[in-house]
């Protein structure tokens, strides 16, 4: 298995940036963030890249921001987390049967990584996906967390369409699609409270 590394710098354009951060914020985290929660768990959520002023502050995935606010409270109702909040990387919050990463590990400008950047994290991935035992289930949040996910299995985007509340059957598990929840999906209402919880009502099913 591909040993994740926090000390990454393949890719220049994150690496310049992630430099600019920690001379501007020197208390943040400000390098690829790691994932978060057992390596076992059978239920392996995929976001898209740490916020500015979330993961990549605090150095845990949806910890900090808007987006691990809906997150953290709907792990915790269907019993992956041990508590509503994530406050900090060092708080005494443990998931249950889960684990959350990112389909790129460094927070990027404008929170936008390009197709390289992307392609370039795939490995991290890739390997974090091959490890997940049999019969898991990945929730993707967001196109492009679902276009890394298909990607780093190795199988054909055309044949895996993304849409909130979509499943899709792979040979070991099943990927569940939702919309990502971001502070504008949220408060848009593209994404509402209900929508959100049914895809993990659904994982739980699924899971047994």
């Amino acid at each position: 298995m591909t040993t994740f590394n926090t000390d990454c710098v393949q890719c220049e354009r994150l690496a310049s940036f992630l430099g600019e951060v920690r001379s501007e914020y020197p208390d943040y985290f400000a390098k690829p963030v790691p994932a978060f929660g057992d390596r076992t768990a059978r239920c392996c959520i995929v976001g898209l890249a740490p916020g500015m002023h979330g993961a990549n502050a605090s150095g845990r995935p949806f910890t900090g921001d808007h987006a691990g606010i809906l997150l953290y409270r709907t792990l915790h109702k269907y019993g992956f987390a041990t508590r509503p909040e994530s406050l900090s990387a060092d708080d005494d919050l443990q998931l249950l049967n889960c684990r959350i990463t990112n389909a790129v590990k460094c927070l990027p400008p404008q929170n936008k990584p390009v197709a390289s950047e992307i392609n370039t994290c795939n490995n991290w991935l890739s390997a974090e996906l091959d490890a997940l035992p049999e019969d898991h289930v990945i929730i993707a949040l967001g196109s492009i967390a679902h276009k890394a996910v298909i990607m780093g299995l190795g199988l054909k985007q055309s044949d895996y369409k993304f849409a909130h509340g979509a499943e899709h059957r792979l040979d070991r598990g099943t990927l569940i699609d939702s919309y990502h929840c971001s502070r504008y999906n949220t408060q848009t209402r593209r994404l509402t409270t209900d929508m959100f919880e049914a895809v993990f009502q659904r994982a739980r099913e699924l899971l047994g």
